[in-house]
């Protein structure tokens, strides 16, 4: 993914929940186009907002194990507001099960107590190397540099 759609994880209950925000600025170039008189986050990626900190979920409880975790579906998506610039959504994510292969989330996100989305969905994880042995570098490059973004990302900072 091009954008990095989370900008810090501020509570984090491993394998079972974790939240996180992001700040909407009027800088972001797919802004520009979305609509450019009435500029708002795009509701796809809204959802990938969810996907991302679903994704800091499985890869912290299976400490950084596999190098692609991937959206597979969604269910049940919800739109109930636009997000403008200068709003903050926080994303909640629930771990429904996480398993070595898949695993499925409801999350929601929320501007100022209120939601604005909802979903049900569901991530696959895996390795590139499981596809093609050559790929094990790249699987290796891929997690140091989600272990990274995971640092800064942390509440831990």
């Amino acid at each position: 993914m091009k954008f990095v759609l989370i900008d810090k994880i501020v509570s984090l209950e491993t394998g079972r929940r974790l939240s996180a925000v992001k700040n909407v600025s009027l800088a972001e170039e797919y802004l520009a186009d979305h609509f450019p008189t009435f500029p708002v986050l795009p509701g796809v990626l809204l959802l990938e907002g969810l996907v991302e900190s679903a994704g800091w979920l499985v890869r912290t409880k299976e400490d950084f194990a596999h190098s692609m975790v991937l959206l597979e579906l969604a269910r049940n998506v919800k739109y109930k507001s636009f997000l403008a610039p200068g709003s903050q959504v926080v994303y909640t994510v629930e771990a429904r099960t996480i398993e070595e292969r898949v695993s499925s989330f409801t999350g929601s996100g929320t501007v100022d107590g209120m939601t604005i989305l909802e979903a049900r969905f569901g991530l696959r994880h895996f390795n590139l190397a499981e596809r093609n042995p050559a790929w094990a570098t790249v699987d290796a490059q891929i997690k140091e540099e989600m272990k990274k973004r995971y640092r800064l990302l942390s509440v831990q900072n």
